[in-house]
C-alpha cells in the first residue's frame, strides 16, 4: 500500500436526537443524527399500521382482489 494516500481513520461519536450515542470509527469525525434503531419504529415494535379512509378497501373494491 501506497504511504501517505490513505484518509485519517479515528474514533467517532454518533448522537441521536433521542439521546443515544453509538461508538464507531470514522474518517469524518463525529456528527449527529435525527433517529437511531434506540428510537426509530420498526426497531422498536411500535409501527402502527394504518388504513387511512379505507383506502386498502377501496382499492381491493375497485381491483377484485
Amino acid at each position: 500500500m501506497k504511504e501517505g494516500i490513505h484518509p485519517n481513520y479515528r474514533e467517532a461519536t454518533i448522537t441521536c436526537a433521542c439521546g443515544s450515542t453509538i461508538a464507531t470509527k470514522s474518517v469524518n469525525g463525529s456528527y449527529s443524527v435525527e433517529i437511531c434503531s434506540q428510537c426509530h419504529p420498526f426497531f422498536t415494535g411500535k409501527n402502527k399500521l394504518m388504513d387511512t379512509a379505507g383506502r386498502v378497501e377501496r382499492f381491493n373494491k375497485k381491483y377484485g382482489r
